[in-house]
């Protein structure tokens, strides 16, 4: 009769879901709060797959450490019927049971998974997330996410998520967080909150420190400086100049706040003994101070603070972009080498677990361009911090992605290529995430159907997965993330990946070849930059477009390639070149899913729909590129057969650009952007104005056309 059973299980299962008779026992030490975390990843895939878990199992798999093995690398061995998993600590012991679930998710039978290992390549694999209560940019666009961030349910559903993409560690970012998080003993009425509010922001933060570190997951506290809350500003009356908390504003100095952050920093790591580390962050509420005395001020405050917590302390040290008193100006050498000791001091502080983290900015706000460093936030990077090879902390890159927050996006060759060019030893890893935007609050699905996801983050698995695993192991092979497509939507959904790294390359390659700065500088995935004459963020024209210099220097701009024809180098990038890459990736993108169905299935709907608008954006941009070549010509040699063809191109980029608005306005709703709505102040939630879609630029993108129809030839 058991064996009817099994056989009728196998029989009724869906695709490679393949049911096998037997019973395991999971052996862990259930006295460790992160080895009861990573058996319960292992026997949820194994009652998933429909194995029976027993103490008298005939099957067992076995959860240990072993120092040996070192630092959150794993071992799984098999002896007959035993699988053994070792880490080389409690991280290296959960990536190993996660390689179990994972084998067992994938159709592989208990019996067949094999040995196998795997060691880290970063030593840092971090989330950057701004929390949404006394933001860095004051927006409506933000200050939507507060209830979902408020939720301790929103918590472990991310650090779920971290967990099974190996991010190590979650840095939170805060103008002045300490009021949410204590009452200061000497200070307490900088904390504007009752008893009973209060507990309730205790009760939050302790929630998550703690399920992080269940989740073998470090995290790190990182206020902006100098600011002080206006409660604290008014009974003390400094800082009355920036009760609201602009960035950008003069350092108030004053003792009494000096003193206030030092024992507030003291106070919240006695507080919270589950929180790993802080960071320093140089520039914001800074303004007026030199370097030096920047550096000055955190060694009297946040490194003394944590010097008298009295325990040992992890820490991050923003490199800073400014090598004047301005809080936003270029970088200098003179402030490298003032900047590297003040870190190798830091290093050597044996209150401070090394090594530090010495963070800077690639390629300024916009990481999703090319994977070459061209520059950092402030300008020019010198070899200072990199010769010699510092011993006492490691050099991180933070990765912002300011440019797609509604469309997923995920191209593993890209991230591999990122991590190529900053492999070198001073490299300890990578923080990703945004600035002005928070992955909680889903502010972007119109349907009312059912979807797979609740939260904004969850529907960017696939960013998360390819940049968390690569950074890990970048030989992580592409199945990897082409097998999640498969247990997601079936075996018909395996071309999903390859398109999405054909469509992908489309932001990318806007951002390499138009060159940026800060985050409202480009935004990529609406086809919008800074004008800097207005200050207000517009939709990028054809003739901003034909005026703007690349990026990447393997990239030719329209104007110099127009000025100058056929004197580049095979190996650069010209606009008709782009517009070739462009045309080929963006169709074969489309022919992939060409067959893919999506009845019945919302979820695997928008990830059709998302690759269908990138791919669609880049055929638009390749048409614009090609029609802002031949406007370009016109203006320059004449010949009203290059005025029809730029006509012509740009008429067929809105026929593309009107594709993607019947593909994404049935789907999208108006998405606030801090882009808009920080401008002037405004919080607004109703000014519709202030909101984008793509059906909102329609109008702009036809006047390119009216701009080559009425284009006159230069003089």
């Amino acid at each position: 009769m058991k064996k009817i059973n099994c056989l009728l299980t196998i029989c009724l299962s869906v695709f490679f879901t393949t049911v096998y008779c037997q019973v395991v026992y999971v052996r862990y030490d259930n006295r460790s709060p992160q080895a009861s975390y990573a058996a319960g990843i292992v026997r949820k895939a194994l009652l998933e797959k429909k194995y029976k878990l027993s103490a008298d199992g005939e099957y067992s798999i076995q959860l240990i450490t072993n120092r040996s093995q070192g630092a959150e690398a794993y071992a799984i061995k098999r002896n007959d019927k035993q699988l053994t998993v070792t880490g080389g600590d409690d991280r290296g012991m959960l990536y190993g049971a996660l390689s179990v679930a994972e084998d067992l998710r994938n159709g592989v039978p208990l019996q067949k998974i094999t040995a196998s290992n795997a060691k880290p390549h970063y030593g840092l694999r971090a989330i950057k997330f701004d929390l949404p209560w006394d933001t860095y940019r004051h927006s409506y666009a933000l200050d939507q996410h507060q209830q979902t961030c408020s939720d301790t349910a929103y918590w472990k559903a991310f650090l779920d998520m971290m967990a099974a993409n190996r991010f190590n560690a979650l840095s939170l970012w805060n103008l002045h967080p300490y009021v949410y998080m204590i009452r200061a003993k000497n200070f307490p009425e900088a904390t504007p909150f009752n008893e009973t509010e209060l507990n309730k922001w205790r009760k939050l933060f302790t929630s998550i420190f703690r399920m992080a570190k269940e989740r073998c997951i470090d995290t790190y506290l990182i206020p902006f400086n100098i600011f002080v809350s206006p409660e604290f500003a008014q009974a003390h009356h400094v800082a009355l100049d920036n009760l609201e908390h602009h960035f950008f504003v003069n350092g108030d100095t004053a003792e009494i706040i000096k003193r206030y952050t030092r024992e507030s920093v003291t106070q919240v790591l006695k507080e919270y003994p589950d929180l790993t580390g802080f960071g320093l962050t140089l520039g914001e509420g800074m303004a007026g101070m030199t370097p030096q005395q920047r550096e000055d001020w955190m060694k009297e405050t946040i490194i003394e603070g944590m010097r008298l917590a009295g325990r040992k302390t992890k820490l991050v040290h923003r490199i800073p972009f400014s090598s004047t008193t301005g809080s936003l100006d270029v970088t200098s050498i003179e402030t490298e080498k003032l900047t590297r000791k003040a870190i190798e001091e830091e290093g050597n502080m044996d209150f401070i677990e090394g090594p530090v983290w010495a963070d800077l900015k690639y390629n300024w706000s916009h990481a999703h361009s090319t994977p070459k460093l061209v520059k950092v936030h402030g300008g020019k990077l010198y070899d200072t911090y990199f010769k010699p090879v510092p011993t006492t902390y490691k050099i991180t890159w933070t990765a912002r992605n300011e440019d797609f927050f509604c469309l997923r996006w995920g191209v593993p060759g890209f991230v591999r290529d990122h991590i190529a060019a900053n492999s070198q030893p001073y490299t300890g890893g990578y923080f990703i995430g945004s600035e002005t935007y928070i992955p909680a609050k889903d502010y972007f699905t119109a349907i009312s159907g059912p979807v797979n996801w609740k939260y904004a983050f969850e529907r960017q698995w696939l960013f998360y997965k390819i940049w968390g695993r690569l950074l890990y192991d970048p030989a992580t092979p592409d199945a990897v993330f082409q097998n999640e497509f498969i247990n997601r939507y079936g075996p018909a959904a395996a071309p999903l990946l390859e398109a999405s790294a054909l469509a992908g390359q489309t932001p990318l390659r806007l951002a390499s070849s138009f060159d940026f700065t800060w985050d409202f500088s480009l935004y990529s995935e609406g086809f919008l930059a800074l004008n800097t004459k207005t200050k207000t963020v517009e939709y990028i024209s054809v003739n901003r477009q034909i005026d703007q210099p690349p990026l990447d220097t393997d990239y030719v701009s329209i104007k110099d390639f127009v000025a100058s024809p056929g004197s580049f180098p095979k190996n650069k990038i010209t606009p008709l070149t782009l517009a070739e890459m462009m045309e080929s990736d963006c169709n074969k993108a489309l022919q992939l899913i060409s067959n893919i169905s999506a009845k019945g299935n919302n979820t695997l709907m928008y990830e059709i729909a998302d690759i269908k608008t990138w791919a669609n954006l880049g055929l638009y941009f390749a048409a614009k590129t090609r029609g802002a070549v031949a406007l370009q010509q016109y203006r320059i040699n004449g010949g009203e057969e290059n005025k029809k063809a730029a006509v012509g191109y740009l008429e067929r980029s809105l026929g593309y650009w009107d594709t993607v608005i019947s593909i994404t306005r049935p789907i999208y709703k108006d998405m606030p952007l801090v882009h808009f709505t920080e401008q002037n102040g405004n919080r607004s939630k109703e000014n519709d104005q202030l909101r984008f879609h793509w059906e909102k630029l329609r109008a702009d993108v036809a006047k390119d056309i009216e701009i080559a129809r009425t284009a006159t030839k230069e003089h």
